[in-house]
């Protein structure tokens, strides 16, 4: 058995939150975390700027108000992923437009986003699942040919790679979270990341409530601009997206350990990968040869005409035999209740949301088997892989 061992939370974080803390959070101290983390940030994904948000839900939302992305304009997801990809559109007054998956990598395909392209549309938010980059060659070829904008959603998918560059710079936007289950967490937080300073400029003021003098690397207002009673603060309509400084605290401390974190699920990644390798209905999520897997799970889907019995039929042999047990796919975001019985009323929807609209997809969830890589002890990986193959033979 191994001993590779690492801790989620470090004496590092532990310090840094201290800190924070030490430091009260006056005002003109309130800011030195975030200043930190997103400068460090953006150098780690090769970009130029980095803004912090609460959620990754929120950087979206920023995302697409930065680009112009108006109410009633269409913006093409995947129906495969969290729902908050689809949820971020809707906060814009947008209209989400679900293109199908890949059968193989389950990401978006590029192929179905030209399918589904109107006079109304404007952006694709494409989606790196369970840490599989997409296929970013043949998506920004569909969107350059119709002149719309590309919001990545990382949030999966921390230090990927496609054609040797990490993701989150390939679109116009690329959205990152801290959530807990997340490569990188602060308990919740996002990050938004862009090349371009009039985008990070936009995006800076929308997720500061609007302010003047707020910009791609200032957060936030001078003590000298208000203490002018002239000041005119708020020039724009905006949201309080802004990262806490105890969250930045938190969150740098994972990025200088984030290449330990990501290695770490990669390899809880590899155990698994042995212990289904000559499995004939085990088939996992390929990862094409110019794609970094950073592993955020282990997924795969059950081979079977029967998944409505199988797939629990699987899991309660495993979870007999010891095994943590394993998570299922989300809904297929327009399969959800809101989106069933309110979204689908809404005149500005011309999908129907019923079956057969992305039949890779409706193929994949109710087969997709998501075993978790946030294993700090490899051991426990290792064990799990044991009881996998023992539920592999007994099947």
């Amino acid at each position: 058995m191994r001993n590779d061992s690492i801790s989620r939370i470090s004496d590092l974080e532990k310090k840094y939150a201290l800190d924070a803390i030490d430091r009260q959070f006056a005002t003109s101290q309130n800011s030195y975390y975030n200043n930190l983390l997103e400068k460090e940030y953006a150098k780690k994904v090769c970009c130029d700027y980095a803004i912090g948000h609460i959620n990754g839900t929120a950087t979206m939302h920023t995302a697409l108000v930065a680009l112009g992305v108006k109410a009633g304009d269409e913006v093409i997801v995947p129906p495969l992923t969290m729902s908050s990809t689809s949820i971020a559109v809707l906060h814009n007054g947008s209209i989400p437009v679900y293109a199908d998956v890949d059968k193989e990598t389950f990401n978006i395909s590029a192929e179905a986003i030209e399918k589904c392209i109107t006079s109304k549309t404007k952006a694709v938010i494409s989606v790196s699942l369970y840490g599989l980059p997409a296929d970013y060659d043949k998506i920004l070829a569909v969107c350059k040919k119709h002149n719309l904008y590309l919001i990545e959603d990382n949030a999966e998918c921390f230090l990927g790679t496609y054609n040797g560059k990490v993701v989150g710079q390939f679109g116009d936007f690329g959205s990152f979270s801290f959530q807990a289950s997340k490569h990188l967490t602060c308990g919740e937080g996002g990050m938004l990341v862009c090349r371009d300073l009039e985008l990070a400029n936009k995006a800076r003021q929308f997720n500061t409530l609007g302010y003047a003098g707020v910009s791609a690397t200032k957060g936030k207002i001078s003590r000298n601009d208000i203490q002018d009673p002239n000041y005119s603060r708020h020039v724009a309509f905006g949201f309080n997206y802004r990262m806490s400084e105890l969250q930045a605290a938190v969150a740098l401390g994972q990025l200088e350990r984030s290449d330990e974190l990501v290695n770490q699920r990669i390899k809880a990644a590899k155990i698994f990968e042995e212990a289904v390798t000559g499995c004939d209905f085990l088939v996992p999520q390929k990862t094409p040869s110019n794609c970094t897997n950073s592993y955020w799970a282990y997924a795969m889907t059950l081979k079977t005409d029967k998944p409505e019995t199988d797939w629990y039929k699987f899991r309660d042999l495993f979870q007999k035999n010891g095994g943590d047990g394993y998570y299922a796919a989300w809904k297929l975001s327009y399969e959800e209740p809101y989106f069933q019985n309110d979204v689908q009323k809404s005149p500005c929807v011309w999908q129907k949301y019923e079956k057969g609209l992305c039949p890779n997809a409706e193929y994949l969830q109710p087969r997709m088997i998501q075993l978790k890589t946030n294993y700090w002890n490899l051991s426990e990986a290792e064990n799990q892989a044991e009881i996998l193959s023992k539920t592999i033979k007994e099947f």
